[in-house]
């Protein structure tokens, strides 16, 4: 069965009319695009999700949020040159209008990339066996290509180019199949510049933003400038706990609190960072529910939901088997929140940046169509578009190369990968750790192990020293030993540090005996720290 489109939690609620229907299968793309008009490759061509996605007749349609948009974007028109830009696919048509530069003073005549060829996706087997992939100039012209240099390097739409949109927008109705009729996607410059946009969208100085106690530093970051106030909801080991949002939201005060009750959640709920932990499909069920009853708008940010792992079985158990076939890796996903979305209440963050590259700066955002023509006006006066050499290469890659099948061998190829990743971290910890004096629940999806520090036996709590004190002396004695860390301190919410003490350690990038050896280490320093003694063996 796919991950359900609605959400089934007891209690009545608006998702219990939504209707299901079939979505859309790998195989079922090309016969879409038979039937769809073909893909515009004049420069700043406009697009829509709308031209290459299902109409959804028998959906409901997203609630309108005028009433969550603030002033700054109520106030956004949409800019004339980019409306005048849409005009250049006209047959006859000579622009004298736009500062667009002629393509044949651009410096690049061919752009050229090697690439996996499925299912040999490790390094050494792109060496040995990997397609190389070209990009011409004119490749349009001459029926190479419907995108080429000629278009991508030039200007474009806020929306990003109608050829990866068209991709982006196949993958979001396969794999979450959201279940309204209006949603739509816009290309972004990666999930932190459509965070930026968002927080802009909706906040105003003095608001309160609901997100996990321990959250994305660079989230926070963002949000400190505009005036926001970060409220952070109790976690466990399965991430958020919506009955405290519930809670907190139930007993507001806008007297007590100085603001007026919070309605923006920004959530990580696969892999999330800092913590590593997943929401299970009861907890996002319960989640969407308590925004249901508060009227939540959620910022719904993805950039590890296909880093979700195999479970984890300890060194000395066989590994779990892997998912044979599209449809089985598709059903071992944990189901969107924008999956469960009736009411088009959630804004989904998707990047590239974890599965194919960071430097791609390039992602995309799924919402209403409301939200999106928000977030699209935002975005041609600031980042106008994600790179277009960026663009060329992902739709060279992800299109034209491998397709969705081919796309989706890659990221069960990556769930086994970091699923290896995982266990190597793992493993060292169970073998070096001081269990005395550390714990930790082996992390489900993501980059992130976050490991517990019983810091109240230390030896500076008796000189009483307090846990920030304790934990930068631990830190720094990681760091003495050759180890660097995240302090889980830095990704506290709220400025209250506390009574718990966590270490964040990454296994997306060492190899597995340099993180062995960072474990050990990391072990040395503690027992250190909390006069254990050495470890025999260790």
């Amino acid at each position: 069965m796919p991950p359900p489109s609605a959400i089934d939690v007891g209690a009545a609620t608006d998702t219990e009319a939504a209707i299901v229907v079939e979505r859309l299968s790998i195989n079922g793309v090309q016969a879409r695009r038979s039937k769809a008009p073909p893909v515009s490759s004049a420069i700043a061509a406009s697009g829509s999700s709308d031209m290459f996605k299902s109409p959804g007749y028998d959906k409901p349609k997203a609630k309108t949020w005028d009433h969550r948009l603030n002033v700054e974007s109520k106030s956004r028109k949409p800019s004339p040159l980019k409306q005048a830009a849409s005009m250049l696919g006209t047959p006859g048509l000579i622009s004298l209008g736009g500062g667009l530069p002629s393509s044949s003073v651009f410096p690049f005549e061919h752009v050229e990339v090697k690439v996996p060829n499925p299912p040999r996706f490790s390094e050494q087997e792109t060496k040995e066996s990997g397609l190389c992939v070209r990009a011409g100039k004119h490749d349009a012209v001459e029926g190479k290509s419907i995108y080429d240099i000629h278009v991508a390097f030039n200007y474009a739409q806020a929306t990003g180019s109608p050829q990866l949109l068209r991709f982006v927008t196949e993958h979001t109705e396969i794999v979450h199949h959201p279940p309204y009729q209006d949603w739509q996607c816009a290309l972004s410059v990666g999930s932190t510049s459509a965070l930026d946009m968002a927080f802009r969208m909706f906040t105003s100085r003095g608001d309160y933003l609901m997100t996990e106690e321990y959250s994305f530093c660079s989230a926070l970051e963002t949000a400190h400038p505009l005036g926001l106030k970060p409220l952070g909801i109790r976690m466990d080991k399965e991430g958020l706990l919506p009955s405290h949002m519930d809670d907190i939201l139930s007993n507001w005060s806008e007297k007590e609190r100085g603001a007026r009750k919070p309605f923006l959640l920004y959530t990580v709920p696969s892999g999330q960072n800092p913590t590593g932990a997943t929401q299970s499909t009861q907890r996002r069920h319960e989640l969407y529910t308590v925004a249901q009853k508060h009227d939540v708008y959620i910022l719904e940010d993805e950039p590890y939901y296909y880093l979700q792992m195999q479970p984890y079985t300890g060194p000395d158990a066989p590994d779990i088997p892997p998912p044979q076939s599209h449809e089985a890796f598709l059903d071992a996903l944990a189901p969107s929140l924008l999956s469960m979305d009736t009411d088009g209440r959630v804004m989904r963050l998707d990047s590239f940046s974890k599965v194919i590259a960071p430097g791609m700066r390039v992602g995309w955002i799924t919402a209403s169509a409301q939200i999106v023509e928000r977030f699209v006006r935002h975005g041609e006066v600031s980042v106008q578009s994600p790179s277009g050499v960026s663009q060329l290469i992902l739709f060279k890659l992800l299109d034209e190369t491998w397709g969705h099948a081919g796309y989706l061998d890659w990221l069960i190829w990556m769930r086994l990968e970091y699923t290896g990743r995982r266990d190597t971290l793992l493993y060292a910890c169970e073998k070096h750790l001081p269990r005395e004096v550390v714990s930790w629940d082996p992390p489900m999806a993501g980059m992130f192990h976050w490991i517990k520090v019983h810091w109240k036996t230390h030896p500076w709590v008796k000189e009483g020293k307090d846990i920030l004190e304790i934990e930068d002396k631990i830190w720094r004695a990681g760091c003495d030993k050759g180890v660097l860390s995240a302090k889980g301190s830095w990704s506290r919410a709220e400025a209250d540090p506390g009574d718990d003490m966590f270490f964040r350690m990454t296994f997306a990038t060492a190899g597995a005996e340099d993180m062995a050896e960072a474990i050990r280490r990391f072990g040395e320093a503690l027992r250190a720290e909390f006069g254990l003694g050495e470890r025999n063996g260790s």
